[in-house]
């Protein structure tokens, strides 16, 4: 059995389980405590039926965070190995071709994907109506701490920031925009470095990627469980009740991710890329099934390296540029995100937004797509600071927050698609192959 479908076997048997688990928990609690209808609070359910909060924080959850942090322990070795071969073996003018390429690409299919986003949110008005059951989940909710306002920042201190002073430090607070710009550089003088020593170094950082390679297959072995722990943490504690709730809001989303997907990467893959979408969507099976699992594109970025060039069979040095840069900066999925949510709590509260505060959140939502963490829950402080602008209760994410583990193991499998989407039109363009006899994977391997 492949890799991918014994992931969503973990992924169907965790929720599954974690939903059946939820309704029993949800009934013993309904009939001790003499709830007749409507949802049952949560701590109503850990008071009648303790075993369910135990096994997921101590059972399910250990083990789904410990998949997770296996797959971002290899991360930084992965990124700074890949990047550094992928630069040394690109003649220079490549490197600002590349990044030029794939920074274009990045802005146009996240203003792309924004614009699809906010156009739904209008037409359907998700936040209009909304129960008042629903809005009573926001009271009481835990205080989201913003991130700083764009304004506070300007342009040139944005450009500074990312030159890191000391790459150690960018790696380990996961600063992974400066991680990425040392070892770009890194990479560049290498390629320039004549003799013997480069040489050695050279090899020798390929072989630890090499390494981080064999370590990814072994860590995806143990995928189906942490999939499968993963998932049931998340049914488990929440069950169907709350999606019941944002309905309107969910499915909102789904469709504009849907949509982006499906629609427009579908479009890029064919006249962009020259291939059949089709085919790209069952070779990088793998990577939307870790990502889905995961919600985090820092940790699908190892899979997705793998998946591309054995399964797209892309030159080795464009797929790792474009890659790395790609899990830090192309999150299509989570600006999209981010401006539905906006707007979807905008209607919540009856703030009206103009069509200029749209285009400013519109902006905002293409830059922070470029900036937000590659980490689950990564979008909610831009999302809290957009809010604080527009002068919309912040308080309101408290209704999003039930639901955004799910809506962000949704969004992640759109920024993971949209970074191999890119190395596909990326690679189109360029004339060079991986060269012979430097370490090219073999497509036989396992």
């Amino acid at each position: 059995m492949k890799a991918h479908q014994k992931m969503l076997i973990g992924i169907v048997a965790g929720a599954v389980t974690g939903l059946t688990v939820n309704a029993v928990a949800t009934a013993i609690a309904r009939k001790a405590a003499g709830i007749a209808e409507g949802p049952v609070p949560a701590d109503v359910i850990a008071q009648h039926a303790p075993w369910l909060p135990w096994t997921v924080d101590n059972v399910a959850s250990p083990l789904g965070q410990i998949f997770i942090r296996l797959l971002l322990m290899l991360v930084v070795p992965m990124l700074f190995s890949a990047l550094v071969v992928g630069v040394a073996e690109l003649d220079l003018k490549q490197v600002g071709r590349l990044g030029a390429r794939t920074l274009g690409y990045t802005i146009v299919f996240s203003a792309i994907s924004v614009l699809i986003g906010l156009l739904l949110v209008n037409a359907v008005q998700p936040g209009a109506g909304l129960s008042d059951e629903a809005r009573a989940l926001a009271r009481g909710a835990a205080t989201v701490k913003a991130a700083p306002p764009p304004e506070a920042t300007s342009f040139g201190a944005v450009l500074v920031s990312m030159v890191p002073t000391n790459p150690l430090k960018a790696a380990a607070e996961g600063d992974f925009i400066g991680l990425i710009v040392f070892s770009l550089i890194f990479g560049m003088g290498l390629a320039l470095t004549q003799g013997e020593p480069a040489l050695r170094l050279k090899e020798i950082i390929q072989g630890l990627y090499d390494v981080m390679m064999k370590l990814i297959d072994g860590v995806l072995r143990l995928a189906p469980f942490g999939v499968a722990a993963l998932l049931y943490a998340m049914t488990a504690r929440l069950g169907l009740g709350i999606l019941a709730q944002l309905a309107a809001y969910v499915a909102t989303v789904l469709l504009a991710l849907g949509i982006h997907m499906f629609v427009v990467y579908s479009l890029s893959v064919r006249f962009l890329g020259g291939r059949n979408p089709l085919q790209f969507f069952r070779d990088i099976r793998l990577v939307m099934a870790t990502a889905f699992s995961t919600a985090s594109s820092s940790a699908t970025l190892p899979t997705a390296l793998k998946v591309a060039e054995e399964n797209l069979k892309l030159p080795r040095n464009v797929s790792r540029f474009v890659l790395t840069a790609g899990s830090a900066m192309n999150q299509n999925g989570t600006a999209l995100f981010e401006g539905v949510t906006v707007l979807f709590l905008a209607q919540v509260y009856g703030v009206p937004l103009s069509l200029p505060d749209q285009g400013l959140i519109m902006f905002i939502c293409i830059l922070a797509g470029i900036g937000t963490a590659g980490v689950p829950a990564g979008s909610i402080p831009v999302i809290a600071m957009i809010l604080g602008m527009f002068k919309i209760p912040v308080e309101g994410l408290g209704l999003i927050l039930g639901v955004d583990r799910f809506l962000d193991m949704c969004r992640t499998t759109l920024n993971v698609t949209g970074d191999l989407a890119a190395a596909v039109y990326v690679a189109r363009g360029e004339p060079l192959d991986r060269p012979a006899g430097e370490g090219a994977a073999d497509p036989s391997a396992s």
